[in-house]
Formats: structure tokens, C-alpha cells, sequence
């Protein structure tokens, strides 16, 4: 599996990431043993991205990737984790938590970007996975937080890089307006994009891509799938776009482009796990993995080659934007289109 280095930093990513908030119980119970055997399969698979974060299952995340990798030699994978979530105890429990997880709510979040939360919540996470180090701290979903975010979280972090205890900065969200900002305005070294450099959304190419490029930072795309929509041959009426019910215009506008697929022999999938990799400042995808089935599944999306007069066809019937780097475009990042 190729690699790909994070900005003007040491660390690489293989290009295909490993992403764990599933195994912190997102939606619905994952067995510890389904949990591990994922983690194992991606290994076997070529898998050295991994990405966590404390929200993800109130730290349950955090505490199974770190078993699974426990006996894995350190120098040979990358993790991420995130800050700006505390966890905290809970004094009025419910019983499960509230925000998409089925886990007990003992902890519940406490929003922090300050540098103390920041360096608390690492200290934190290290506990949790019992790893010696971070090898990307992203700062997690500062939408409102901005002014705390830039101007002490991302120094903390900034900091903690330039003393060689982290590897790289950057910060996760699904927007990227502020994630072009935290590119040009902050230390950041690289950002994860989560669902709007996809099939269905290329407004990233309005923002944070440009910056990145101008800059020489990097992006991780994330949410590829659209919260659903995208992760079927056939998309249908009740899917998922953007953690809500898909509107019968998106549902219509999928299953379009998945027509498209179909003529170049290849599927909708598929083709949105390759997209991203048409921008050269995208230098991986991470999938959500909850078994070594999933995993099996995202590996055989990941290879599958994409034939380069699809994206073509796709420009040409205007499904995405004639600003995507075309497929001859020298020096861009394309794995396999």
C-alpha cells in the first residue's frame, strides 16, 4: 500500500486509513472480539493509519485500538487521536450516551481547546491506548470554538511538534471553510476533511484544497461515503446524507452518478473512495472499519481500478465540477484513476 508524507513533516500515512470511531460502539454494539479482529485484518491488509479520538465512545475507541495495537511494533504504524473533548465524570447519568454511541455515560464531553485541556486530554489518551506517543493530534470539531482553538490549542500543540513529542497538527471537521483558515492563519500541518471533497460535495475545492496547495500542507478526507449515500452499488430512499435522511433530489443524484459507474464498469463505491485521490493534496482516505469484513470490503474498494474516462463522463454530464484535476493533470496525487 503506497504512503504518502504529511506536509513538510516526517510522518507518512499509508493511503488508505483506519478509522476507529466505529469500534467505540457508533450506533450499535460492536463485540470486543469483532473490535480486534478488525484492527487485525487491516494490518494484514497493509493498514498503518490508524485515527481515534476521546469522543469516540466516550474513550472505548481510544482503549480497544490501543489493545489491538499493543503488540505491534511501535515504528511501524501511525496513529491520530483528537483534543478539544474532555471526558469528564458524569454526575447525572442516563444509563447510554447521548451522541450516537452505545456505551454507558458515566464520563460525559466537556468542550476545551485551552492549552491546559489540551495537554490534559492527550495525557488522557495516552492512558487510554497505552501507546508512549501521538503521531497526529487534530483538534476536533472547533466550529465554535474557533478563537480558543487558534490561539492556544494549536500553539499547545505547535509546541508539543517542535519538541518532537507529536508528529504533525492539524484539525478534523466537516466544514472547510475553518479548516482553510487553520491552513493559512495557524501552525496546522494538515487537516481531516470530513464529507465535502466526495461524489456529491466538491466545495473543498472553493478553500482549504487551494490552501493546501499553496501552502504545502495536507488534507485527509474522511466521510467519503457521505454518511451512506455513497456506500452502495444502488442508493435508495432512506439512506443517510450527512447523518441525516438523504432527500429524494440527493437519493435521484447518486444513483445518476452510480448509473455512470455501472457504463465504465465499476460502481458508486468504489468510485467514491477514489475520488478524493484526484486532488494531489489529499494523500489518504480513512474509512470507518467495524470487522475484519468491513475492513476485507474497504481494501477491495481501495484496489479496484478506476477507468480514467469515468471522471471524464462525470465532468462532461456535470456530477462534479470542472475544477477537479483532470486525470492527465501532471504531478497530481491520483492513485488509481
Amino acid at each position: 500500500m503506497g504512503r504518502r508524507k504529511v506536509g513538510s513533516t516526517p510522518v507518512e500515512l499509508t493511503e488508505l486509513g483506519f478509522g476507529a470511531s466505529t469500534i467505540g460502539n457508533l450506533y450499535r454494539v460492536t463485540p470486543a472480539a469483532d473490535a480486534a479482529a478488525a484492527v487485525d485484518a487491516a494490518w494484514e491488509a497493509g493498514l498503518r493509519y490508524l485515527d481515534t479520538a476521546p469522543h469516540y465512545g466516550l474513550g472505548l475507541s481510544e482503549r480497544r485500538l490501543g489493545a489491538a495495537l499493543r503488540d505491534r511494533p511501535r515504528d511501524e504504524y501511525v496513529v491520530s487521536s483528537k483534543v478539544g473533548r474532555l471526558l469528564v465524570p458524569n454526575e447525572a447519568p442516563r444509563g447510554v450516551d447521548s451522541e450516537g454511541f452505545v456505551v454507558r455515560d458515566d464520563l460525559r464531553r466537556q468542550w476545551d481547546f485551552s492549552r491546559d485541556g489540551v495537554l490534559r486530554s492527550i495525557e488522557d489518551t495516552l492512558q487510554r491506548t497505552g501507546l508512549d506517543r501521538l503521531d497526529i493530534v487534530y483538534l476536533h470539531d472547533p466550529d465554535d470554538h474557533w478563537r480558543q482553538a487558534a490561539d492556544e490549542a494549536m500553539p499547545a500543540l505547535a509546541e508539543l511538534r517542535d519538541q518532537g513529542m507529536i508528529g504533525a497538527i492539524g484539525a478534523g471537521m466537516n466544514q472547510s471553510a475553518m479548516l482553510a483558515r487553520f491552513l493559512r492563519e495557524t501552525a496546522a500541518d494538515v487537516v481531516m476533511l470530513a464529507g465535502r471533497y466526495t461524489l456529491l460535495d466538491q466545495s473543498a475545492l472553493d478553500d482549504v484544497l487551494p490552501a493546501a496547495a499553496e501552502l504545502g500542507k495536507s488534507v485527509v478526507a474522511a466521510g467519503v461515503f457521505n454518511s451512506g449515500l455513497l456506500s452502495r452499488d444502488r442508493p435508495t430512499q432512506g439512506m443517510k446524507y450527512d447523518y441525516q435522511e438523504a432527500s429524494p433530489a440527493l437519493v435521484t443524484r447518486a444513483l445518476a452518478i452510480a448509473e455512470v459507474c455501472a457504463a465504465h464498469g465499476t460502481t458508486l463505491p468504489a468510485a467514491a473512495v477514489a475520488f478524493p485521490y484526484s486532488h494531489p493534496e489529499v494523500i489518504n482516505v480513512t474509512l470507518g472499519m467495524r470487522t475484519a469484513e468491513q475492513v476485507g470490503r474497504n481494501v477491495e474498494l481501495y484496489r479496484q481500478h478506476i477507468p480514467e474516462g469515468l471522471w471524464d463522463d462525470l465532468r462532461a454530464q456535470g456530477f462534479i465540477r470542472s475544477d477537479v484535476p483532470a486525470a492527465n493533470e501532471p504531478g497530481r496525487g491520483a492513485r488509481c484513476l
